[in-house]
Protein backbone atom coordinates (compact mmCIF):
# COMPACT_ATOMS: atom_id res chain seq x y z
CA UNK A 1 0.00 0.00 0.00
CA UNK A 2 1.06 3.50 -0.37
CA UNK A 3 0.65 6.40 1.51
CA UNK A 4 -0.15 10.07 0.53
CA UNK A 5 -1.29 13.09 2.32
CA UNK A 6 -3.52 15.64 1.27
CA UNK A 7 -2.62 19.63 2.34
CA UNK A 8 -5.88 21.92 2.05
CA UNK A 9 -4.97 25.25 2.38
CA UNK A 10 -8.78 26.58 3.48
CA UNK A 11 -8.17 24.59 6.88
CA UNK A 12 -4.17 24.64 7.29
CA UNK A 13 -3.55 28.28 5.88
CA UNK A 14 -1.88 29.65 3.22
CA UNK A 15 1.67 31.10 4.75
CA UNK A 16 4.49 29.57 2.76
CA UNK A 17 6.51 28.87 5.78
CA UNK A 18 3.82 26.52 7.20
CA UNK A 19 3.64 24.81 3.25
CA UNK A 20 6.78 24.20 3.19
CA UNK A 21 7.41 22.59 6.76
CA UNK A 22 4.01 20.52 5.91
CA UNK A 23 5.40 19.38 2.55
CA UNK A 24 8.91 18.61 4.52
CA UNK A 25 7.47 16.86 7.13
CA UNK A 26 5.62 14.20 5.22
CA UNK A 27 9.07 13.86 2.99
CA UNK A 28 10.37 13.32 6.58
CA UNK A 29 7.85 10.81 7.44
CA UNK A 30 7.77 8.52 4.55
CA UNK A 31 4.58 9.41 2.65
CA UNK A 32 4.45 9.12 -0.78
CA UNK A 33 3.04 11.59 -2.33
CA UNK A 34 1.68 15.44 -1.52
CA UNK A 35 -2.24 16.33 -2.67
CA UNK A 36 -3.64 19.54 -2.74
CA UNK A 37 -7.03 20.21 -3.87
CA UNK A 38 -8.77 23.41 -6.82
CA UNK A 39 -11.43 25.60 -6.74
CA UNK A 40 -10.91 28.37 -9.52
CA UNK A 41 -13.69 30.56 -7.86
CA UNK A 42 -16.20 30.53 -5.31
CA UNK A 43 -19.35 32.28 -4.65
CA UNK A 44 -21.80 33.18 -2.12
CA UNK A 45 -24.06 30.28 -2.32
CA UNK A 46 -22.05 27.76 -3.81
CA UNK A 47 -22.67 24.10 -2.15
CA UNK A 48 -21.03 20.93 -2.54
CA UNK A 49 -24.07 18.87 -1.71
CA UNK A 50 -25.36 19.62 1.72
CA UNK A 51 -22.25 22.03 2.67
CA UNK A 52 -22.45 25.55 1.72
CA UNK A 53 -18.70 27.08 0.90
CA UNK A 54 -17.71 30.20 2.73
CA UNK A 55 -16.34 32.13 -0.44
CA UNK A 56 -13.54 33.42 1.39
CA UNK A 57 -11.93 29.73 1.46
CA UNK A 58 -8.21 30.44 0.17
CA UNK A 59 -7.77 27.55 -2.35
CA UNK A 60 -4.14 28.29 -3.82
CA UNK A 61 -3.47 27.18 -7.37
CA UNK A 62 -2.61 23.22 -6.88
CA UNK A 63 -0.07 23.41 -9.89
CA UNK A 64 2.14 26.89 -8.83
CA UNK A 65 1.69 25.49 -5.17
CA UNK A 66 3.21 21.96 -6.33
CA UNK A 67 5.79 23.70 -8.12
CA UNK A 68 6.88 26.00 -4.84
CA UNK A 69 6.74 22.52 -2.81
CA UNK A 70 8.52 20.86 -4.99
CA UNK A 71 11.70 23.55 -5.00
CA UNK A 72 11.82 22.78 -1.03
CA UNK A 73 11.46 18.98 -1.35
CA UNK A 74 13.62 16.34 -2.84
CA UNK A 75 11.46 13.30 -2.74
CA UNK A 76 8.09 13.49 -2.66
CA UNK A 77 5.56 12.98 -5.64
CA UNK A 78 3.04 15.69 -6.50
CA UNK A 79 -0.64 15.28 -6.90
CA UNK A 80 -3.63 16.80 -7.24
CA UNK A 81 -7.20 15.84 -5.43
CA UNK A 82 -8.38 16.74 -8.22
CA UNK A 83 -8.13 19.55 -10.44
CA UNK A 84 -11.10 20.91 -12.35
CA UNK A 85 -9.75 19.85 -15.96
CA UNK A 86 -12.45 20.70 -17.90
CA UNK A 87 -11.46 24.48 -16.68
CA UNK A 88 -8.42 24.64 -18.03
CA UNK A 89 -7.09 24.74 -21.45
CA UNK A 90 -5.44 21.76 -22.00
CA UNK A 91 -2.71 23.27 -24.49
CA UNK A 92 -1.61 25.66 -21.67
CA UNK A 93 -2.15 22.71 -19.05
CA UNK A 94 -0.26 19.90 -20.67
CA UNK A 95 3.01 22.77 -20.84
CA UNK A 96 2.17 23.46 -17.19
CA UNK A 97 2.73 19.81 -16.00
CA UNK A 98 5.20 19.11 -18.11
CA UNK A 99 7.08 22.47 -16.90
CA UNK A 100 6.25 21.29 -12.77
CA UNK A 101 7.32 17.44 -13.77
CA UNK A 102 11.06 18.82 -15.60
CA UNK A 103 11.99 21.25 -12.83
CA UNK A 104 11.06 18.35 -10.01
CA UNK A 105 12.64 15.72 -11.72
CA UNK A 106 9.93 13.30 -12.39
CA UNK A 107 7.77 14.07 -9.56
CA UNK A 108 4.54 15.25 -11.06
CA UNK A 109 3.32 11.86 -11.20
CA UNK A 110 -0.52 11.76 -9.01
CA UNK A 111 -2.77 14.63 -11.41
CA UNK A 112 -6.19 13.67 -10.63
CA UNK A 113 -8.47 15.10 -12.37
CA UNK A 114 -12.28 15.79 -12.02
CA UNK A 115 -15.08 17.58 -13.43
CA UNK A 116 -16.64 20.26 -10.53
CA UNK A 117 -19.77 20.64 -8.75
CA UNK A 118 -20.06 24.40 -8.89
CA UNK A 119 -21.85 25.58 -11.96
CA UNK A 120 -21.20 29.26 -11.13
CA UNK A 121 -17.60 28.35 -11.89
CA UNK A 122 -17.82 26.61 -15.23
CA UNK A 123 -20.04 30.07 -16.02
CA UNK A 124 -17.02 32.00 -14.40
CA UNK A 125 -14.65 30.42 -17.45
CA UNK A 126 -16.85 30.40 -20.03
CA UNK A 127 -17.36 26.63 -20.15
CA UNK A 128 -21.48 25.09 -20.44
CA UNK A 129 -21.53 23.21 -17.35
CA UNK A 130 -23.94 20.53 -19.48
CA UNK A 131 -20.81 19.70 -21.41
CA UNK A 132 -17.64 19.24 -18.92
CA UNK A 133 -17.49 15.32 -18.98
CA UNK A 134 -17.13 15.58 -22.97
CA UNK A 135 -14.78 18.22 -22.95
CA UNK A 136 -12.45 16.44 -19.69
CA UNK A 137 -12.47 13.52 -22.84
CA UNK A 138 -10.85 15.70 -25.26
CA UNK A 139 -8.70 17.50 -22.76
CA UNK A 140 -7.18 14.52 -21.87
CA UNK A 141 -6.51 13.40 -25.75
CA UNK A 142 -5.32 16.46 -26.65
CA UNK A 143 -2.58 16.56 -23.68
CA UNK A 144 -1.22 12.87 -24.64
CA UNK A 145 -1.14 13.67 -27.99
CA UNK A 146 1.04 17.28 -27.24
CA UNK A 147 3.78 15.03 -24.46
CA UNK A 148 4.19 12.04 -26.87
CA UNK A 149 4.47 14.77 -30.14
CA UNK A 150 7.66 15.75 -31.91
CA UNK A 151 9.18 18.05 -34.33
CA UNK A 152 7.17 17.84 -36.53
CA UNK A 153 3.95 18.56 -34.72
CA UNK A 154 0.76 17.13 -33.89
CA UNK A 155 -2.92 17.70 -34.94
CA UNK A 156 -6.03 17.46 -33.52
CA UNK A 157 -9.96 17.95 -34.69
CA UNK A 158 -12.42 17.79 -31.86
CA UNK A 159 -15.55 19.08 -30.40
CA UNK A 160 -14.32 21.43 -28.00
CA UNK A 161 -10.08 21.69 -29.40
CA UNK A 162 -8.58 21.63 -32.78
CA UNK A 163 -5.01 22.57 -34.08
CA UNK A 164 -2.57 21.66 -36.80
CA UNK A 165 0.95 20.94 -36.44
CA UNK A 166 1.53 22.03 -32.91
CA UNK A 167 5.03 20.92 -31.01
CA UNK A 168 4.73 21.37 -27.28
CA UNK A 169 8.47 21.51 -25.60
CA UNK A 170 10.10 20.62 -22.84
CA UNK A 171 8.16 16.80 -22.48
CA UNK A 172 7.94 15.29 -19.41
CA UNK A 173 11.30 14.06 -17.31
CA UNK A 174 12.15 10.51 -19.05
CA UNK A 175 8.47 9.56 -20.40
CA UNK A 176 5.98 10.59 -23.19
CA UNK A 177 3.09 10.77 -20.90
CA UNK A 178 2.12 11.73 -17.49
CA UNK A 179 0.27 9.60 -15.40
CA UNK A 180 -3.69 10.65 -15.23
CA UNK A 181 -5.72 9.43 -12.84
CA UNK A 182 -9.35 9.93 -12.88
CA UNK A 183 -11.49 11.65 -9.45
CA UNK A 184 -15.12 11.70 -8.71
CA UNK A 185 -18.22 10.02 -7.42
CA UNK A 186 -19.91 9.07 -10.32
CA UNK A 187 -20.33 6.08 -12.60
CA UNK A 188 -19.15 8.38 -15.65
CA UNK A 189 -16.48 8.89 -13.88
CA UNK A 190 -15.86 4.83 -13.26
CA UNK A 191 -16.05 4.83 -17.05
CA UNK A 192 -13.61 7.17 -17.79
CA UNK A 193 -11.11 6.10 -15.16
CA UNK A 194 -11.58 2.94 -16.70
CA UNK A 195 -11.66 4.06 -20.77
CA UNK A 196 -8.59 7.37 -20.54
CA UNK A 197 -7.37 6.87 -16.73
CA UNK A 198 -4.23 5.76 -14.77
CA UNK A 199 -6.06 4.98 -12.32
CA UNK A 200 -9.32 6.24 -10.05
CA UNK A 201 -9.85 8.07 -7.14
CA UNK A 202 -13.56 8.58 -5.65
CA UNK A 203 -14.67 10.79 -3.48
CA UNK A 204 -15.44 9.73 0.11
CA UNK A 205 -19.31 9.80 0.40
CA UNK A 206 -20.21 6.44 -1.51
CA UNK A 207 -22.25 3.59 0.14
CA UNK A 208 -19.65 0.40 0.17
CA UNK A 209 -22.13 -1.20 -2.21
CA UNK A 210 -22.02 1.67 -4.68
CA UNK A 211 -17.87 1.86 -4.45
CA UNK A 212 -17.75 -1.39 -5.10
CA UNK A 213 -19.93 -1.24 -8.46
CA UNK A 214 -18.14 1.52 -9.42
CA UNK A 215 -14.61 -0.45 -9.14
CA UNK A 216 -15.78 -3.28 -11.41
CA UNK A 217 -17.01 -0.47 -13.76
CA UNK A 218 -13.92 0.89 -13.97
CA UNK A 219 -12.04 -2.11 -14.59
CA UNK A 220 -14.68 -3.74 -16.79
CA UNK A 221 -14.48 -0.47 -18.55
CA UNK A 222 -10.63 -0.78 -19.02
CA UNK A 223 -11.26 -4.24 -20.74
CA UNK A 224 -13.66 -3.40 -23.44
CA UNK A 225 -11.62 -0.34 -24.31
CA UNK A 226 -8.99 -2.96 -24.93
CA UNK A 227 -6.55 -1.78 -21.75
CA UNK A 228 -5.62 -3.62 -18.86
CA UNK A 229 -7.57 -3.45 -15.74
CA UNK A 230 -4.94 -4.61 -13.73
CA UNK A 231 -2.79 -1.64 -14.42
CA UNK A 232 -5.12 0.71 -12.85
CA UNK A 233 -4.32 2.34 -9.38
CA UNK A 234 -7.21 2.81 -7.42
CA UNK A 235 -6.71 5.21 -4.61
CA UNK A 236 -9.02 6.16 -1.56
CA UNK A 237 -9.35 8.43 1.50
CA UNK A 238 -8.71 7.45 5.03
CA UNK A 239 -7.84 8.73 8.03
CA UNK A 240 -5.33 9.83 9.64
CA UNK A 241 -5.68 7.42 12.62
CA UNK A 242 -6.89 4.47 10.33
CA UNK A 243 -5.77 1.28 11.74
CA UNK A 244 -3.63 -1.94 9.87
CA UNK A 245 -6.91 -3.50 9.91
CA UNK A 246 -9.22 -0.98 8.11
CA UNK A 247 -5.79 -0.58 5.93
CA UNK A 248 -5.97 -4.82 5.13
CA UNK A 249 -9.58 -4.13 4.56
CA UNK A 250 -8.79 -1.48 1.59
CA UNK A 251 -6.11 -3.57 0.51
CA UNK A 252 -8.83 -6.34 -0.28
CA UNK A 253 -10.89 -3.93 -2.30
CA UNK A 254 -7.88 -3.55 -4.92
CA UNK A 255 -6.93 -0.76 -3.12
CA UNK A 256 -3.37 0.38 -3.85
CA UNK A 257 -3.34 4.02 -2.57
CA UNK A 258 -4.40 5.90 0.87
CA UNK A 259 -4.69 9.83 0.72
CA UNK A 260 -5.10 11.00 4.70
CA UNK A 261 -5.41 14.49 6.13
CA UNK A 262 -3.87 15.65 9.35
CA UNK A 263 -6.81 16.20 11.47
CA UNK A 264 -5.24 19.04 13.47
CA UNK A 265 -4.80 22.82 11.62
CA UNK A 266 -1.63 23.62 14.44
CA UNK A 267 2.35 22.55 13.17
CA UNK A 268 3.27 20.71 16.45
CA UNK A 269 0.07 18.55 16.25
CA UNK A 270 0.29 18.02 12.87
CA UNK A 271 4.20 16.86 13.21
CA UNK A 272 2.87 14.20 16.31
CA UNK A 273 -0.40 12.95 13.86
CA UNK A 274 2.08 11.93 10.80
CA UNK A 275 4.71 10.81 13.02
CA UNK A 276 2.23 8.63 14.65
CA UNK A 277 1.32 7.31 11.39
CA UNK A 278 4.32 7.23 10.18
CA UNK A 279 5.32 4.89 13.34
CA UNK A 280 2.15 2.74 12.85
CA UNK A 281 2.81 2.06 9.24
CA UNK A 282 6.31 1.53 8.65
CA UNK A 283 6.79 4.34 6.29
CA UNK A 284 10.19 5.70 7.95
CA UNK A 285 11.40 1.77 7.01
CA UNK A 286 10.73 1.83 3.26
CA UNK A 287 12.40 5.32 2.54
CA UNK A 288 15.56 4.71 0.01
CA UNK A 289 18.66 4.71 2.30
Amino acid sequence: MKFGISYSTPYYGVDPDRIVAFARLAEECGFESLYLPEHIVLYPGARVGPYEMPPSLPYVDPLDCLSFVAAATERILLGTGVLLLPYHHPVILAKRLATVDVLSRGRMRLLTAGLGSLPGEAVAVGVDFATRGRRADEAIDVMRLLWAGGEDGVSFAGEFFSFDDLCSFPKPHGVTRLPIHIGGSSRAAARRAGRRGDGYFPGGALRPDERAVQWELVRSSAAEAGRDPQALEYTRFGSIDMSAGRVEELAAQGVTRVVVNAAAAEPDRQREELSAFARRFGLLEALPR
